[in-house]
């Protein structure tokens, strides 16, 4: 191993020995709490009185610090609200009442540095227990202390005066532990004697005594009060009942003259209304017999409208429409007059332009064909002879299996030849079909004076070896 590795690798233990170190002497308090840091150098502190003292750790509420290893060590002293529930027993008030206290109070560190000092040389490292237990103490020797200083009644009837007396009396104790009393209440106070019940038997008594009394002074002025009611009660309504009657009376009277004014206006207006009634009637016919000549002239006039209607209707739905069809008729018939006389005047000159052109084409053809020589023209046949070939074994070439069947012991092969010489030697029969040149028989001509040439010119041989 090279030494770079060496000197890397113990750097990296060292580094992480380092950060090993560094956290786990860096120690985290909650705001709760404080962390008090002893070890290290002396500092000097000012206490309230102006007295100056020399003390060897340091604080932090909350939060973290880091703790020098073997120089320092690190404990917790807790800042949080610690309960208690406290009883004095046997406790004798001024005037000799024995008696017994029940109650709650809250105590806790205080936060300023004066307490945290005294709190953390008097309990730090020690539970919470064993801070409650002092100040329950306390609170129970100043309990019973002030106890002894008043009356019992005075004690049950202001106990709230009571809690802030043991509050002013234990805050300088506290404050010199570092710790505040937060709260101080009486929950109950008893006496084996019952003094504090008798004292209250006297008012139950007299509270008794004024219910009493005041239930009958109340019953005596509902009875008063109730005949006064009945009788003012009982003359009213007399007096409303003979009110009643002669408001009976009256209207009674005023009823038979209505009623007879009623009858008489009743009787005048069924006279009026038969009479009215016939006017009606009257008027109703008369008006009947109007609304039906009107009707009448109405329907006639309504027929009359109708009749127009189905004028108009018959006009717009038939007449017209077959006049249109007839004037749509006719102009057809002569546009297609006038497009087949135009139609036979183009094909007249167009048959004549054609019929001059295929006359001026055969005309020159014809003198082409004149001007050519016959060797000429047959050559111009033999050359056309392979491109008919070639046409006329075109079906052939687009066959992919040929199948043969031979019973006289022949080759397929050779038969296929034989089939394409005879369909080769039909050819100057089409050329003859379809020319009118028989080039079978031309051939044989033009091999019979070749004949004769050759013999002529043999003999003439002879003849002059002859000579």
């Amino acid at each position: 191993m090279s030494p770079l590795i060496i000197i890397i690798i113990a750097a990296v233990v060292i580094i992480a020995a380092i950060i090993i170190i560094v956290l786990k002497n860096y120690h985290k308090v909650g705001p709760n709490e404080a962390l008090i840091i002893s070890g290290g150098k002396k500092r000097t502190i000012t206490m309230p009185d102006g007295t100056t003292r020399q003390i060897g750790y340091r604080y932090r509420i909350g939060g973290g610090t880091f703790v020098r290893p073997f120089i320092e060590q690190a404990r917790i002293l807790p800042l949080e609200i610690i309960p208690m529930d406290f009883q004095v027993t046997d406790a004798i008030s001024t005037n000799g009442i024995r008696c017994t206290v029940k109650g709650t109070a809250e105590v806790k560190i205080a936060g300023d540095d004066n307490a945290i000092h005294l709190a953390a040389e008097q309990f730090l490292g020690k539970p919470i227990s064993d801070i409650r237990d002092v100040a329950m103490r306390t609170l129970e020797g100043s309990t019973r202390a002030l106890i002894g200083s008043m009356h019992l009644e005075s004690i049950n009837k202001a106990r709230k005066e009571f809690s802030q007396k043991v509050l002013d009396d234990v805050g300088e104790y506290f404050a010199n532990m570092g710790l505040i009393l937060l709260s101080y209440n009486l929950k109950e106070i008893t006496d084996p004697s019952g003094y504090l019940e008798a004292l209250g038997k006297p008012r139950i008594v007299e509270a008794r005594r004024d219910a009493e009394v005041a239930e009958a002074e109340a019953a005596r002025d509902a009875i008063i009060r109730s005949a006064q009611a009945k009788k003012e009660g009982d003359i009213a309504k007399i007096g409303a009942e003979t009110e009643v009657a002669e408001a009976d009376h009256s209207f009674d009277l005023k009823k038979a003259d209505l009623q007879k004014s009623l009858n008489m206006k009743k009787a005048d207006a069924d006279f009026s209304y038969e009479l009215e009634r016939h006017k009606l009637n009257q008027q109703l016919k008369s008006e009947e017999a109007k609304v039906k000549a009107i009707e009448k002239d109405s329907a006639i006039q309504l027929e009359i409208k109708e009749i127009e209607r189905r004028e108009q209707e018959l006009e717009s739905t038939v007449r017209r429409p077959a006049a249109a069809e007839q004037y749509r008729l006719e102009s057809e018939a002569k546009g297609m007059a006038e497009a087949k006389r135009i139609q036979g005047i183009v094909e007249a000159e167009l048959l004549d332009k054609v019929g001059e052109s295929e006359a001026e084409a055969m005309r020159k053809k014809a003198e082409a064909w004149n001007s050519y020589s016959q060797p000429a023209l047959l050559q111009m046949m033999f050359e056309k002879l392979p491109d008919l070939a070639k046409e006329m074994a075109a079906p052939i070439s687009k066959v992919d299996k040929i199948v043969m069947v031979s019973n006289d012991g022949k080759m397929g092969t050779s038969k296929i030849t034989g089939e394409m010489a005879s369909m080769m030697s039909q050819l100057p029969t089409v050329v003859k079909s379809m020319t009118g040149f028989d080039l079978e028989d031309w051939v044989k001509r033009m091999g019979g004076q070749a004949e004769v040439k050759t013999s002529g010119s043999a003999k003439e041989e002879g003849g002059k070896k002859k000579e």
